[in-house]
């Protein structure tokens, strides 16, 4: 990304009258990375379908302002509070917006930036957390901190300290998971040598920061296969709430009180044919009775029952289905109505029966490096490329692109 010009752009969303009083409802909370479900999914209706390019007040734009760096994090978002992460040269921040555009106030969370691999990313990559009255900050150089809505700082500290060092190529960019007050991270990484191995699970209480358990997570993985880039996330039905986390190699669940492995399904880097780079970052996506898994490289998506115990790598009974091929290699899938959308990095968009896996379409909306998660909001997709263009598709078993939308500048968030 060209270090000239860097922004912010909120897009106005239409506002929503109750019947009968007419009084204006408050837009919902976006709490953390893929929303206030941790799916890609809002609840807002009438989203605007264009608006304009540039950063006067005209066709959907409220304001535009400037940041000190970029920044592949995606914003968090409660009442009239914006919260994102930037960079400013070496140092990595933390900022607060109103819904106006003013800037609150700034936080100095850690120094220490590493931009990678060209302009796919840097060090204030992990996406900021919410509950209403604190904010959580991680940051891919290890430093965890905790803030308050007025920018004290509650605690601070590096996971490095605390868990051993963090060998992973190109920082840890995991994004921290908030349920019911307790942050769950999955630290995944190593050094080739399994005897050293420092993967684990970690529950903290989010008010203090200290731990209330942690869980080493063993795999047979080697090589750069051992760094994971993906986030954890949650299953849950009506009957049972479980903790997701991806990477070397497999996908597994976890007991929220004591992070106990409940299962895991391996296979997702095939031994024949290893393939030493195949580092996971599209993170799984669930609903009731269904577990989509990517995984990287062009390889398989797997969809899994959330039934299973142990190891069901190879369980006909737990694995629903397989597409052998074409996996989003850093979009996040995303599930809606029946349907899996799965957003290739080469801007393709792949629809899936949730049931059994049939592909039912495969299209392109903007040929361009697509590293951004699709966010679903009343029956429309909207899918954002690298190059700043956001194609927004109408949801469903027939491709229909309904607008595109330039942001102006790069954007991966």
């Amino acid at each position: 990304m060209s270090s000239r010009v860097f922004a912010i752009t909120l897009v106005v969303l239409s506002t929503l009258f109750s019947a009968g009083d007419c009084l204006a409802a408050e837009p919902a909370n976006w709490p953390q990375w893929r929303g206030p479900h941790g799916n890609g999914i809002s609840d807002e209706k009438n989203p605007p379908l264009k608006w304009s390019k540039t950063g006067d007040k005209t066709e959907n734009i409220l304001w535009r302002k400037k940041l000190p760096g970029p920044a592949g994090a995606t914003p968090a978002v409660w009442g009239d509070r914006i919260f994102l992460t930037s960079v400013d040269d070496d140092r990595l921040v933390l900022l607060c917006y109103d819904k106006d555009g003013n800037q609150l106030w700034r936080r100095e969370v850690a120094v220490g930036n590493k931009n990678v691999r060209g302009d796919e990313g840097n060090s204030a990559s992990p996406s900021p957390i919410t509950d209403g009255s604190h904010v959580w900050t991680f940051m891919a150089n290890g430093i965890l901190a905790c803030y308050d809505f007025a920018g004290n700082e509650i605690w601070k500290f590096d996971v490095q300290d605390r868990y051993g060092k963090l060998n992973i190529q190109f920082g840890m960019t995991s994004t921290p998971l908030l349920h019911d007050g307790r942050l769950y991270m999955q630290l995944i990484h190593g050094d080739g040598n399994p005897a050293t191995r420092e993967a684990r699970v970690v529950c903290l209480n989010a008010a203090t920061g200290k731990e209330i358990w942690q869980q080493q997570r063993p795999s047979d993985a080697r090589d750069e296969c051992e760094h994971s880039y993906a986030s954890p996330t949650l299953y849950s039905d009506d009957k049972q709430t479980y903790l997701l986390v991806h990477g070397a190699d497999f996908i597994t669940a976890h007991r929220l009180d004591n992070g106990e492995e409940i299962c895991r399904c391996g296979n997702l880097n095939p031994k024949e044919g290893y393939n030493p780079t195949f580092r996971l970052i599209a993170s799984p996506t669930a609903a009731p009775g269904l577990i989509v898994v990517p995984t990287a490289k062009g390889g398989k998506v797997v969809g899994i029952k959330p039934d299973g115990v142990g190891d069901i790598t190879d369980s006909k009974e737990h694995i629903l289905w397989t597409l052998p091929r074409n996996t989003p290699d850093v979009p996040s899938p995303l599930i809606h109505d029946g349907l899996v959308y799965l957003c290739r990095e080469n801007g393709n968009l792949m629809v899936l029966d949730a049931v059994t896996g049939r592909k039912i379409y495969e299209e392109r909306t903007t040929a361009d490096r697509h590293r951004a998660s699709p966010v679903f909001a009343d029956g429309k997709l909207y899918l954002t490329a690298r190059n700043g263009v956001i194609t927004v598709v109408k949801a469903g078993r027939k491709f229909e692109i309904l607008a595109r939308n330039d942001i102006g500048e790069p954007i991966s968030a």
